[in-house]
């Protein structure tokens, strides 16, 4: 594909995304922190204000014509975000609040229903606090522990270790498909494949891999995807779980209250059925549809386009940070995302954080939410720059004289 090609479709892109066009401290805004949130296109804005403003009434529970209205709204995002991952049914297909919330309710779910004293479940060394967390909670819960699969001095996973750890007190692996702080995709089909060799179910945390790869949930065979919609364009607050039925079916429901019932008494009460049985109350029905509407723009765009494009970043990042003297990168190799976690030796990520801010730089600093791996390399504070499908290479290029810029005034 010709470059002009490639940079013409990056610049209508641009043009979808109005918080990009705005000013701070009377620079244009470069906003480099797309790994803890992104920007949000034109149709999934005006989505958002017609179901605030006009559209707007409680799902499922009415007949009226707004209620009927935003169910469908509601039901559509669901078909299509279990198109996008290739599930097999619509209803395997959970709304939550995020990636965090899925987490959760699968800690909590499976933990009740398969996890006893004595067992076991392992996580990555370079995981998300979402994806560790939960699991410490469940296993104080019901007396099991967790367990942890080291990457190397390079940030890539140890999967020669993993056989080892997967003995038969391991109920569930917890790993991600690309990590925050590293950047670097994880060969998840592979670890599936070894850890199902053992009986073992997978939980994949795609909350940056749903951004920069291609998922096909039943082509991996994972047990469970998680990925949150303010990472894919959509608005906050917004998540999928998906999950196998086998386990879905025989989990208990996370929360109890409207919609995930088929019949209440004092006596007893009996569940919906999936998905609705783990989507109790009012869930955020306008935030749903509006991820609904961030996937199908996805879909409209062209990606031998735009993969060609995050490469191009991820591969002129990287020359330029390793050109910087003092300048350290965590996670490199040909996996890679176009996200730089860095260390300045003698600077604070903060301070540079601080100083590109002023300069019209949007990145982020401190623990990037996965403290153990930052304590793997000695670290207690990184500075963190992500790249998405509208970041250009000016823009890369302008980061690096800025942060140039800045390491000059902190040295």
């Amino acid at each position: 594909m010709e470059q002009q090609t490639i940079n013409d479709h990056i610049t209508h892109i641009r043009t979808q995304f109005p918080a990009l066009q705005q000013q701070i401290y009377g620079k244009p805004l470069v906003y480099l922190d797309n790994a803890a949130t992104t920007q949000k296109p034109l149709s999934v804005l005006s989505l958002l204000a017609d179901m605030e403003g006009k559209t707007n009434g409680n799902i499922h529970r009415a007949v009226h014509y707004l209620s009927a209205q935003c169910t469908e709204r509601y039901e559509t995002a669901r078909r299509t975000i279990s198109r996008f991952i290739g599930s097999k049914f619509e209803h395997q297909v959970i709304f939550t609040s995020g990636a965090t919330a899925s987490i959760n309710l699968v800690a909590h779910s499976f933990g009740e229903a398969f996890v006893h004293v004595g067992d076991v479940v392992v996580v990555g060394e370079a995981e998300h606090h979402s994806n560790i967390v939960p699991w410490q909670l469940m296993c104080a819960r019901k007396g099991a522990s967790v367990r942890v699969l080291p990457i190397d001095n390079n940030g890539k996973l140890r999967i020669d270790l993993l056989p080892n750890l997967l003995d038969k007190r391991v109920r569930l692996l917890a790993i991600s498909h690309i990590g925050n702080v590293l950047g670097l995709v994880n060969p998840i089909k592979e670890v599936i494949e070894i850890a199902h060799g053992h009986q073992i179910p997978v939980l994949i945390d795609g909350a940056q891999g749903i951004v920069h790869e291609k998922v096909d949930v039943q082509d991996l065979d994972c047990d469970f995807y998680v990925f949150s919609g303010h990472k894919l364009y959509g608005p906050t607050g917004t998540g999928i779980l998906y999950g196998k039925e086998r386990w879905l079916e025989e989990m208990p429901p996370w929360q109890g209250g409207g919609d995930m019932i088929a019949s209440v008494s004092f006596n007893s009460t009996t569940y919906a059925e999936l998905p609705l049985k783990f989507e109790a109350g009012t869930p955020n029905f306008i935030g749903q549809a509006g991820l609904g509407a961030a996937v199908e723009y996805v879909e409209t765009l062209d990606h031998e386009a735009v993969e060609l494009h995050m490469r191009q970043l991820t591969r002129i990042g990287l020359q330029m940070l390793q050109e910087i003297e003092g300048l350290q990168i965590y996670g490199t190799g040909n996996e890679k995302i176009p996200l730089f976690s860095f260390s300045v030796k003698g600077v604070h990520a903060t301070d540079m954080a601080t100083l590109l801010d002023k300069m019209g730089y949007a990145v982020r600093s401190g623990q990037l939410c996965a403290e153990p791996v930052l304590a793997k390399f000695g670290q207690t504070s990184l500075l963190r720059a992500s790249f998405a499908i509208y970041n250009t290479q000016e823009e890369l290029e302008g980061f690096m004289q800025a942060l140039q810029k800045t390491l000059s005034m902190l040295r």
